[in-house]
């Protein structure tokens, strides 16, 4: 089975983009990526654009990522990027304007959103609202506070995003990171909302959001999406088969160094050949859904 990588970040001038302090990795360029895509039997990648200062020291911009995907169309997408404080900077800027230009583009949604904003911050929520208005389905990182962190900020338990998912029903919210992929277990606290907890899962708040809103979709690209399924086998076993039809395969690898994505992608076969996880539900999860969510099974 071919799947879809919900999440990649790929950039046109790998050797002019500032590698990141300390580990001196950077982004991959468009032959590393499609050999990562082909190590692991992806038929094409959805480019995110990074767009806040937040995040890394240079942007991949909306430009590049269509630019990319327009010259490789067998195996690219794309996705625009919109900082909620662009334009006049506050609640009322009509950031639908440049969303629906880049829809007219090709663009089949928004996102990584990684501003480092409180969920429910009202310039988050006017984007959440030209997302939703235009249908086009967001892909965010959550972080748990402000400083030292990139990512939208909420507290334990995901109060603000359970504020949007209610105040935006037909947004298509795409949760990620480790914040965000703690919440699968009951036991989360604040010391490990930016790590990989180890150990059995208990019933978290990630299951009560996904029973309680139909708009709330996890993509399980990073090492945060993996360790939560591979903490524990039987639990993810039933996470995957219940909430089957919202959720996206994705790798996020930054750079050529990132291996863990080969070990997931293990990882989700053994599952299917050991019968924990049905073959279609399977295929939901790592082509179907996400060719649905960003209309590629029209």
């Amino acid at each position: 089975m071919k799947k879809i990588d919900i999440h990649t970040h790929v950039t046109l001038y790998p050797d002019i983009i500032p590698p990141r302090k300390g580990d001196m990795k950077r982004f991959l360029s468009i032959d590393e990526q499609i050999k990562l895509f082909d190590d692991v039997n992806t038929e094409k990648g959805v480019i995110l654009p990074i767009v806040s200062p937040e995040c890394q020291w240079e942007n991949i911009s909306n430009q590049e990522a269509k630019i990319i995907a327009d010259k490789n169309p067998d195996r690219f997408v794309w996705f625009c990027n919109v900082d909620p404080r662009s334009g006049e900077n506050c609640e009322n800027t009509d950031l639908g304007h440049a969303i629906g230009f880049y829809k007219d583009l090709g663009a089949r949604g928004v996102g990584e959103i990684t501003a480092s904003l409180y969920a429910d911050d009202p310039m988050m929520d006017n984007l959440f609202g030209a997302c939703e208005s235009l249908d086009m389905p967001a892909i965010i990182h959550i972080a748990p506070k402000c400083r030292a962190h990139y990512g939208i900020i909420d507290e334990l338990g995901l109060p603000r995003i359970e504020k949007m998912l209610k105040k935006h029903p037909d947004l298509k919210l795409v949760g990620h990171s480790a914040s965000f992929w703690c919440e699968i277990s009951g036991d989360v606290t604040d010391k490990v909302r930016m790590a990989y907890p180890q150990g059995k899962v208990t019933e978290g708040r990630l299951h009560y959001l996904m029973r309680e809103y139909g708009n709330l979709y996890c993509d399980l690209s990073a090492g945060s999406g993996a360790n939560a399924l591979m903490r524990d086998p039987e639990h993810a076993a039933r996470f995957l088969e219940e909430f089957s039809d919202r959720i996206c395969y994705g790798t996020d690898v930054c750079s050529t160094e990132q291996i863990f994505h080969l070990d997931f992608d293990k990882f989700l076969t053994k599952m299917v050949s050991d019968n924990m996880l049905t073959k279609e539900n399977y295929e939901k999860i790592v082509y179907k859904n996400a060719a649905k969510l960003i209309g590629l099974d029209k």
